[in-house]
């Protein structure tokens, strides 16, 4: 040690001195960059050990129809929930939570045990389940307040309203589509915890407010939605049909008055029901319309100049078209008829040989000008396009047969944009579910929509001239069951074959779409029935009623006043006269009874029971104990085709020219008075077995 240099001994005590100093410094400069550059750093960790964070939901946004009534709203009620990573005996708390709750221990377990570090044990408790938890004090398990979404009218609109998530999500329908504004920005409550996680009850709380969602307001009217889905469930219910479905727009502008489903759902307890059933297939699938698509042909045909309103046509009964035949439902044809006595027929060879003259690509241009082929944009998620063939795979018969109506897959909301298109002049409109998005109270509007139109599709002059076609197919045509006391309705009818493996199946589509009033038109409205059961499987048997009565009671109750007189006299009417009161679809005793108050004799002709045609039709007016030709099934009324005609419109001719008329006809004319036509019985499109009077009621050219 003697040994040691002095120098080297001040060395090695300055060398040992600076390392106690350098680590002196370091623990210095280690403790300011804690304390001070990072002490908002720590001090956040620090509380987030001692504060839990609790996320507070907020209320998930109104919605009202459009006169501001509530259709689904928001309220708070308790849920019980449970951190699990704070949970000290799972098997034991389990066993305790699952006595106060009423629920099984090893679903309770199973909560308290996943890796997660929030899960919701029981939404809705009872108030004293509640009340257990808490007076329990279980470390990890609380209750808080969460809000829940309850539906106001039930089942009313489910399908458009769709459901909402146990976390404030939506699911299904508006409530998914608009998700955004609805579910609002969570807010938080924190608590102080101890070391041990015990709560402290005198300890620090912190709040941050949650922002309730916005409102949306609806174009559909609860009341006119009632209607729809009131008359829907009977109309699937008597005709047995799988499934079922109704839409009613305003034609000028697109909004949604109603749209319904059958089978519904209630929103409410929506996991009862199966998945299937919730699904708005009236929107999201695509079907074959059938003679429904016969507006869009004539429509083109129309505006291209292509075919008259007198325009005239044979049907021997079909149209051969390259190697195909194509038939038309009538056995034997429909023989001579004008354009318009063919749309009132449905005439199948009419509507094929209107396409084969458009030409594949002059066609298929109004079918995508019209919007098939693609969403019409409604604001609903997962609408379908439907399936247009493309121009390359359209050949002549493809072309035929899409002529009325079949080799194309289309949507029903796709059609009833279309037939308002011809409603409102020829423009094609967006239909839309929303008409407002205002503040979570209701009172201030956030966001308006406004009509959106898309193009313009046919000219206003084409628009008129069908629509008074589709008026005549209601007054004189197939459509006659459609017919709305009081208004003049324009529409069409439908009967679609399903396509299945292999080619066409059993199944039929039956439905009817039209407008009303038609110089004024307040409502669109389409009907489709699904798979129906009965032996009556045609759209204007079994649909066109159901839709006469849906529209007739929404146009009373938004006040459109009848535009015409809601009883038919001939000119030489008297007060002895006899209204043929409306028999179609009532069952054989009841329209018997009428027709014995009514004072008037029947004839029935097949077997049935309901009566499917009646002749006279509805609304005429005719001597006391005049015959009314009941019909209860199709073979009774189309069985002898080939001895049956269909009674000419005469209106404006003379008594020589209306004779000439019904003679090649086969048909007698019985004339009261002189000069020009202007009422007949039976009425236009009535048919008639070979050799029938027809009555014409002739007035002075110059009164």
């Amino acid at each position: 040690m003697s040994g040691l240099n002095p120098f080297m001994i001040r060395k090695r005590t300055t060398l040992l001195l600076l390392g106690i100093f350098g680590v002196i410094g370091i623990l210095i400069g280690r403790l300011f960059y804690i304390q001070g550059i990072k002490a908002n750093y720590y001090h956040g960790l620090a509380e987030d050990q001692r504060l839990r964070d609790i996320r507070v939901e907020p209320m998930r946004g109104t919605i009202f129809d459009r006169k501001m009534n509530t259709l689904a709203f928001s309220f708070e009620t308790e849920a019980v929930y449970a951190i699990p990573y704070q949970i000290k005996n799972a098997q034991a708390d389990a066993k305790i939570i699952a006595e106060k709750l009423n629920l099984s221990e090893k679903e309770v377990y199973s909560k308290l045990t996943k890796k997660t570090s929030f899960v919701w044990i029981k939404l809705k408790p009872a108030p004293e389940e509640a009340q257990a938890i808490k007076e329990a004090r279980i470390p990890g398990v609380e209750v808080a307040q969460k809000a829940q979404r309850f539906y106001l009218q039930g089942s009313l609109a489910a399908h458009l309203l769709g459901i909402s998530g146990i976390d404030n999500q939506g699911l299904e329908g508006i409530e998914k589509y608009y998700d955004q504004f609805l579910r609002g920005i969570p807010g938080s409550e924190q608590a102080e915890y101890d070391s041990k996680g015990n709560y402290i009850p005198m300890g620090e709380r912190r709040f941050i407010d949650a922002q309730n969602g916005a409102s949306l307001v609806l174009t559909v009217d609860q009341v006119i939605q009632y209607i729809a889905e009131r008359e829907l469930e009977k109309a699937v219910v008597e005709n047995g049909a799988k499934r079922g479905a109704v839409i009613l727009m305003d034609p000028m502008n697109g909004e949604i008055l109603a749209l319904a489903n059958y089978p519904t759902f209630d929103p409410n307890r929506y996991a009862q029901f199966p998945s299937a059933q919730r699904r708005n297939w009236v929107l999201a699938d695509q079907f074959e319309p059938g003679s429904t698509f016969k507006i869009i042909t004539a429509a083109a045909a129309l505006e291209e100049g292509i075919v008259r309103r007198d325009s005239p046509f044979f049907d021997p009964g079909y149209i051969v078209v390259e190697d195909r035949t194509l038939k038309c439902w009538r056995a034997g044809g429909h023989g001579s008829q004008t354009f318009v006595e063919a749309a009132e027929n449905s005439c199948n060879p009419v509507f094929a040989s209107l396409a084969l003259r458009l030409g594949q690509q002059k066609f298929l241009q109004y079918i995508r000008a019209f919007g098939f082929g693609e969403q019409t944009g409604i604001d609903f998620p997962g609408e379908a396009k439907g399936i247009i063939p493309p121009l390359a795979r359209i050949k002549n018969v493809e072309l035929a047969t899409i002529g009325f109506g079949q080799g194309i897959s289309i949507t029903p909301i796709q059609l009833l944009s279309a037939l308002s298109a011809i409603a409102n002049g020829g423009e094609l409109v967006q239909p839309r579910l929303v008409k407002e998005i205002r503040t979570p109270d209701g009172q201030d509007v956030l966001k308006e929509f406004s009509k959106n139109t898309i193009r313009r599709v046919i000219s206003k002059e084409t628009a008129r001239e069908l629509a008074t076609i589709l008026s005549s197919v209601v007054e004189n045509g197939s459509g006659n069951r459609a017919r709305i006391a009081g208004y003049t309705v324009a529409g069409k009818t439908g009967t679609a074959q399903k396509p299945g493996k292999g080619g066409y199946g059993e199944g039929r589509i039956a439905s009817f779409i039209g407008f009303a009033p038609v110089e004024d038109p307040k409502v669109a409205g389409i009907i489709i029935l699904d798979e129906p059961q009965g032996p009556v499987k045609y759209g204007g048997v079994i649909a066109a009623p159901f839709f006469s009565t849906i529209v007739g009671d929404t146009l009373k109750y938004l006040e459109v006043k009848p535009s015409k007189s809601t009883k038919e006299h001939g000119p030489n009417s008297d007060e002895n006269s006899v209204e043929v009161p409306n028999l179609l679809h009532l069952p054989k005793k009841e329209a018997l009874r009428i027709l014995s108050e009514a004072g008037l004799t029947y004839r029935e002709l097949g077997a049935g029971e309901y009566v499917i045609a009646q002749n006279p039709k509805a609304g005429v007016t005719v001597k006391p104990k005049t015959t009314i030709l009941l019909y209860y099934d199709e073979e009774s009324r189309y069985g002898n085709e080939l001895s049956t005609v269909i009674v000419p419109n005469l209106s404006g001719l003379t008594p020589q020219e209306a004779e000439k008329t019904l003679k090649k006809l086969g048909l007698k004319l019985a004339p009261q008075g002189w000069g020009i036509a202007h009422q007949q019985i039976p009425a236009p499109g009535t048919r008639l077995s070979s050799g029938a009077t027809v009555t014409v009621y002739f007035v002075a050219s110059n009164e």
